[in-house]
């Protein structure tokens, strides 16, 4: 479980930041800016994807064992 935590948060980690790489740089990067939902959202669904993803990194800090 530990281990699926740490891997939703990476891929959590990894779609936030390159959602805002798009928004600033406008590479074409990323799965944030491809759903049509987030349209003008873009830049708060990165920054909440990075949130999510160091919350699960917290809680799977918290989990003993692998």
């Amino acid at each position: 479980m530990k281990e699926l935590m740490e891997f939703a948060g990476f891929l959590a980690l990894v779609q936030g930041v390159l959602g805002l790489l798009h928004e600033f740089t406008d590479w074409h990067l990323g799965l944030v800016q491809r759903w049509d939902v987030l349209d003008g959202y873009e830049v708060c669904a990165s920054v909440t994807l990075i949130v999510l993803a160091v919350a699960l990194f917290a809680a799977a800090e918290r989990i003993k064992g692998g």
